[in-house]
């Protein structure tokens, strides 16, 4: 009875197996944080390293760079108009003139000779013309004499033809006479003027800038291949301009009245400011220039109230201010992008450029499609696309250049100073 009682009672669970159990299980999790803390630190190593900046707002000035040289706004050449010995000269070089004022004499004795000669062969074709114009009277009154007396029946029909012939001849020979005192007048009329281009006087109010002879050399006139003698220069230094030379890819974003401000090397102080008054129409002509090198166009800018101490020729850089914007959303350059994308076309397989920006996002890079608008220095407006306060990623560019959507990364650690 006793041996049936003590075989139905329960038997209780071993310690030993419970306590097992608990150390499997703990030995799992352990396990399953291990693999997780590995996994999140291979993730991590993997991440690409990118430096960030805040989209924030920002006044931008739209500049285009350019160097060239300052020189006056009108400036005249000069130049010998006839041949001849210089036998005197009124300025010296840098002084200052009025327009009339004597500069220069040519040698005019052979051109005063070749006057007298025309005036005097004027002279004798007009005592030709006196005596041409008698005769040419007395023939046509012969000729109406004889027309009368062939009328009367007295003479005959040969001689009513010579006295008409005499008439005929007598005329014609006043009218040669008249044409050689109109070709003699021409000549000299072109003589006085080459006579009076052996006086130069100034024609405008300057400063003579270059004197390039001196008394006793020949001045020449200019051929197709050969340019003639430039006596001098005078230029009127009230009104100054600085021609710059333009980059190809930047002159279509300059537009005449601009503002621009000018740094003169020998006035490091000062800055000058000035308008754009000309644009070149047509690409500066260099004789090494290729297909492949760019092309420069000429843009003169006038400058306001110029220094007296401004000379012709001094070297100059020039920025052209083509847009300026208050308070507009704006990104480092360095930030922007381009990645390739599906055309939207099913018909078109090629693919399409996409200009935008990476966001960090949550350890990830998200790229934002942007529209942009000026360039300012080193920053550059986003139209569209942004928001303000976006932490953008503006760096390194190997790691932009390589960059996916979606990509883990990680912000590079400072450096201490």
């Amino acid at each position: 009875m006793k041996e049936t009682e003590t075989q139905a009672l329960p038997v209780s669970p071993r310690p030993r197996s419970r306590k097992k159990r608990v150390i499997i299980i703990a030995s799992i999790l352990v396990l399953a944080a291990v693999v997780a803390v590995i996994s999140l630190r291979s993730r991590r190593e993997k991440s690409t390293r990118v430096t960030t900046q805040k989209a924030a707002r920002h006044d931008l000035t739209s500049i285009i760079s350019a160097s060239g040289e300052v020189k006056p706004k009108k400036n005249i050449n000069i130049s010998a108009h006839v041949p001849g010995r210089i036998i005197k000269i009124g300025v010296i070089e840098g002084q200052e003139v009025k327009a009339g004022d004597f500069l220069l004499k040519l040698d005019s004795a052979q051109y005063e000779a070749y006057a007298e000669r025309d005036r005097a062969l004027i002279q004798a074709y007009q005592s030709q013309l006196i005596q041409s114009e008698a005769r040419m009277k007395m023939d046509a009154n012969s000729y109406n004499r004889q027309t009368q007396l062939f009328e009367s029946q007295l003479i005959s029909q040969e001689q009513l033809e010579a006295a008409k012939g005499q008439s005929d001849v007598s005329r014609a020979e006043v009218q040669a006479i008249r044409h050689q005192i109109q070709q003699a007048q021409a000549s000299l009329k072109s003589t006085m003027d080459n006579l009076d281009k052996t006086v130069y006087n100034s024609p405008i109010d300057g400063m003579i800038t270059s004197l390039k002879v001196e008394e006793g050399e020949v001045a020449v006139i200019g051929t197709m291949n050969n340019p003639g003698t430039v006596l001098m220069t005078i230029a009127d230094l009230s009104e100054m301009e600085v021609e710059v030379e333009v980059d190809e890819t930047d002159v279509v974003g300059v537009k005449l009245g601009e503002k621009a401000d000018i740094k003169v090397d020998a006035l490091p102080n000062q800055v000058l400011k000035g308008d754009v008054s000309e644009i070149g129409s047509s690409a500066i002509e260099k004789l090494s220039t290729t297909q492949e090198e760019s092309r420069d166009f000429l843009v003169k800018i006038t400058l306001g109230n110029p220094p007296k101490s401004l000379k012709p020729g001094l070297s100059a850089s020039a920025d052209i201010i083509t847009a300026e914007k208050k308070g507009v959303l704006a990104v480092p350059i360095s930030a922007l992008v381009l990645r390739e994308k599906d055309n939207p076309d099913p018909a078109k397989k090629e693919k399409i450029e996409e200009e935008g920006v990476y966001v960090l996002e949550n350890g990830l890079a998200k790229f934002y499609p942007v529209s942009k608008g000026i360039i300012g220095g080193l920053d550059i407006e986003i139209v569209s696309g942004l928001k303000e306060g976006q932490e953008v990623i503006v760096g390194p560019y190997s790691a932009l250049r390589e960059l996916k959507d979606g990509a883990a990364v990680r912000l590079e650690e400072k450096k201490k100073e």
